[in-house]
């Protein structure tokens, strides 16, 4: 009894989160529908690397526990782990991002400050909260470029937004084209705001509810000061201690050289955030982001040794998320629309008799 009521009271806060547009209809049969996320893909990745002069490189679905080199997100997220028999055990762990691995291969790679990587992504989020737009499949093109010590700037960090969503638009335009069904909707530009401001434009709203009112208004934001405390001292979102630069005071004497690129979803009426994005942490902002969190023990990892020995470059970078992109200029109200994951059987049943497949 006690797991049966257990198990209703899950159904009950998943379909509650879940989101059914009236109305809906797929502009696209399921054959257009594949052929265009393919196209989508290779047409971003293209246009990607060449506003950023990245050369793609091949990354790893997994890595060693214990190095320092996964991510962890907003520092709560378990890792998916299994043993390797040929190496006595020794546990890895599924990336939750490439983040820190990106720029080990830079300094591997030798790339030169200007140029830079990037990568198909594909992770596994085992606690990922299930609903339109979280899934447990995770695919991103994960890039990073090797900058200079004059680059590490708010005004460069803004350079390499606008560059990223010039490439979103020639994709968008593209895609269009192609199928004519389809219509542009993202705004012409990028508007960007840091998250003190956003929180004393909205004071009595949750972080989720600033996002949507400025999206809204805007069409397409970038939110920068992701991680460090704003004025009521929390911070608008979490993010892990050492991989972006969210402490470093800016030009516009407010902290954060990192933030989300949102733009607003007309399907499921809310901002969907396409791309996190940064500059990574030189050695100053680590020691000091890390003493913040607590977590200065990291500083014994083989990451966080190759960066305080300065055999690390340093870096600008982010990633970009592939089926939120396609489920964004497909106009598809599931990200389950465009790729295959794992649902429960009561979210299927709810998106079909809306008319939302999920494959």
């Amino acid at each position: 009894m006690c797991n049966f009521v257990t198990h209703k009271y899950s159904e009950f806060i998943l379909m509650s989160k879940l989101l059914l547009p009236e109305n809906y209809i797929s502009l696209l049969d399921v054959h257009q529908n594949e052929m265009a996320i393919k196209l989508i893909k290779e047409c971003f990745q293209q246009n990607l690397s060449t506003s950023l002069r990245l050369h793609r490189t091949t990354g790893p679905l997994f890595v060693l526990q214990g190095m320092g080199i996964n991510d962890d997100l907003n520092g709560v997220e378990r890792a998916v782990t299994f043993p390797i028999k040929d190496l006595g055990d020794k546990k890895a762990e599924v990336v939750h991002s490439l983040a820190k691995w990106k720029r080990l291969t830079l300094a591997d790679q030798h790339i030169l400050p200007g140029y830079g990587i990037y990568t198909d992504m594909n992770a596994i989020r085992a606690d990922e909260e299930l609903d339109n737009i979280h899934s447990l499949y995770v695919d991103q093109w994960d890039w990073e470029q090797t900058i200079t010590e004059e680059q590490r700037t708010l005004e460069y960090l803004k350079h390499i937004v606008k560059s990223i969503y010039k490439a979103l638009l020639q994709t968008e335009f593209n895609v269009c084209e192609q199928y004519s069904m389809l219509r542009p909707k993202l705004a012409g530009d990028v508007y960007f705001i840091h998250a003190e401001e956003l929180r004393q434009l909205y004071p009595n709203k949750t972080a989720k509810e600033r996002e949507n009112l400025i999206t809204r208004d805007k069409g397409s934001v970038f939110i920068i000061g992701i991680g460090c405390a704003l004025g009521d001292g929390k911070p608008h979102d979490l993010r892990a201690p050492d991989y972006d630069d969210y402490s470093t005071l800016a030009e516009n004497g407010l902290p954060g050289l990192n933030g989300d690129l949102l733009v607003w979803n007309d399907v499921l009426g809310q901002s969907l955030e396409l791309s996190s994005m940064g500059i990574r942490v030189d050695k100053a902002a680590l020691l000091h982001q890390l003493k913040e969190s607590g977590k200065e023990e990291r500083v014994q990892l083989f990451f966080h040794r190759k960066l305080l020995a300065g055999e690390l470059p340093l870096s600008i970078g982010g990633g970009i998320g592939q089926s939120r992109l396609c489920m964004y200029l497909l106009h598809k109200a599931h990200i389950g629309e465009v790729q295959a994951s794992i649902w429960p059987d009561v979210m299927r049943e709810q998106c079909a008799e809306k008319g939302i497949r999920l494959i």
